[in-house]
């Protein structure tokens, strides 16, 4: 499935949700469900610089295609994490360089996250594609 399939069923998911408290719910309970990453990669290494939680954020190339785990010490943001690997794990290292992450501005997370938690965001969004970038260069 493609990126962008994938957003747009985050969106329609989310549009069965009258509010934000049962969006919330709905993103605790995505990561509840998340792949955790590997207790090795639980170092300062992997923690994503810029967020007030701790995210911690691993990537390896299997089968020409990128994987992601993560894990967090705050529901809100490990169902955060949840959602971007679930959109961006599995893709190729050019998807994920290029990835237009519309489901965010579509579904209203950023307005609804504090600004300590959206800069949060875009420090994970930031270092998936890092990954994604770091790969490229050691292709070429």
């Amino acid at each position: 499935m493609k990126i962008n399939n994938i957003q747009d069923e985050i969106i329609d998911e989310f549009a069965f949700f009258d509010d934000w408290m049962e969006r919330y719910e709905y993103i605790i309970d995505m990561g509840k469900k998340l792949s955790l990453i590997d207790p090795q990669y639980k170092t300062d290494d992997h923690l994503i610089k810029g967020c007030q939680s701790k995210v911690w954020l691993h990537a390896e190339i299997k089968d020409g295609v990128v994987e992601f785990t993560a894990d967090s010490d705050a529901l809100i943001t490990k169902g955060i994490i949840a959602l971007l690997v679930r959109v961006l794990s599995g893709r190729s290292v050019e998807d994920i360089v290029k990835a237009d992450l519309y489901f965010i501005e579509k579904i209203g997370l950023r307005e609804h996250l504090s600004s300590t938690r959206s800069n949060g965001l875009t420090s994970m969004i930031r270092q998936m594609k890092m990954y994604g970038i770091a790969y490229e260069s050691a292709k070429e």
